[in-house]
């Protein structure tokens, strides 16, 4: 209980709010600080990587774009093969598509097909989760490759938005992880 207290206080240590951004009354949670803390990112990719382990994870899905940047070290680490999901027209060739509502309007996702096969359990990971749109999306586009969706690992949940309560049908008893609540 030490370590993931530990773990805990050094992720919240390197996460910096930022006032009204990116429009008034907002509280924006900025991981900037904690890329760029090698140990605070390191002991975040640990932590990931040992979820993905424990989900028996095959490859890591990271949501664009903050996904990337925490979803290519887990998979590394955990010596695992990573593969994006990219907002519509950003792959080039043959793309699986998931369309999903906004608060205001709507969005589409994509990603390679050939990239999953149906012996693949994906950990999907991200930053934030917060109402579960973007998370819900790469589920079923996940699902519709024919791979299965072994869980769901983020740095940090906003709880005030309801997305776990969204994800967790879709989930449909997989793990959602997430390290730090607020």
């Amino acid at each position: 209980m030490t370590e993931l207290t530990d773990i805990t206080d050094l992720l919240l240590s390197r996460i910096r709010d930022v006032a009204d951004h990116p429009e008034p009354g907002v509280m924006f949670k900025d991981i900037t600080p904690l890329l760029a803390d090698p140990a605070a990112f390191s002991a975040l990719t640990d932590a990931l990587a040992a979820v993905a382990a424990s989900t028996g994870a095959t490859k890591v899905v990271g949501l664009e774009a903050r996904g990337f940047i925490l979803g290519a070290p887990v998979a590394i680490r955990a010596g695992l093969g990573f593969i994006p999901v990219r907002k519509a027209g950003k792959l080039p060739g043959a793309t699986l598509s998931q369309a999903y509502d906004l608060e205001y309007g709507s969005a589409e996702i994509e990603v390679h097909a050939e990239d999953l096969s149906a012996d693949d359990r994906i950990l999907i990971v991200d930053d934030v989760l917060a109402t579960g749109g973007t998370a819900e999306a790469s589920i079923e586009l996940i699902r519709r490759a024919g791979a299965e969706v072994a869980g769901l690992a983020v740095l940090m949940e906003l709880g005030f938005l309801g997305g776990r309560a969204r994800l967790e049908p879709a989930l449909a008893g997989a793990p959602l992880e997430s390290l730090l609540k607020v």
